[in-house]
């Protein structure tokens, strides 16, 4: 997980005092490491009644979007409070920025329309990503 980790780190560095970069972060951090990782975080959003939602993230057509409430409603209150706390934000503005970032995060880890298997290591899909996501965070 070494390349994670210094991929993290760096954009800890580069995001500075940006909110959404250190929620970036968070939410990469999530989804790698705790919380069912990304599988945990469809499942959810399944659960959540949102699986149209997220199956068009995975899916190889348009992103449909999601709202914060959404957010809110499919990662629970205690996650999202983790998150808010991680980046310095509102429970309000995490979740709005979640929606924001999610559907391309997880478009983003499942290039091919399928879910990586359960375990696997993220790091090799964050190499272009994060390049998106900091271009997009400083908008």
């Amino acid at each position: 997980m070494g390349l994670l980790d210094s991929v993290l780190g760096a954009l800890n560095q580069q995001g500075g005092n940006d909110p959404k970069a250190a929620l970036i972060q968070a939410a990469l951090s999530m989804l790698n490491n705790s919380g069912g990782g990304l599988g945990g975080l469809l499942s959810n959003l399944q659960n959540a009644g949102l699986g149209h939602i997220a199956d068009s993230w995975v899916g190889t057509g348009e992103n449909k979007p999601i709202s914060g409430d959404q957010v809110q409603q499919a990662i629970g209150e205690d996650k999202l409070s983790e998150l808010a706390q991680a980046a310095g934000l509102s429970q309000v503005d995490t979740a709005g920025h979640l929606a924001q970032i999610l559907p391309g995060l997880v478009d983003k880890l499942t290039p091919a329309g399928k879910v990586p298997e359960a375990g696997s290591d993220l790091s090799s899909e964050l190499g272009g990503l994060l390049s998106g996501l900091l271009g997009s965070s400083r908008a």
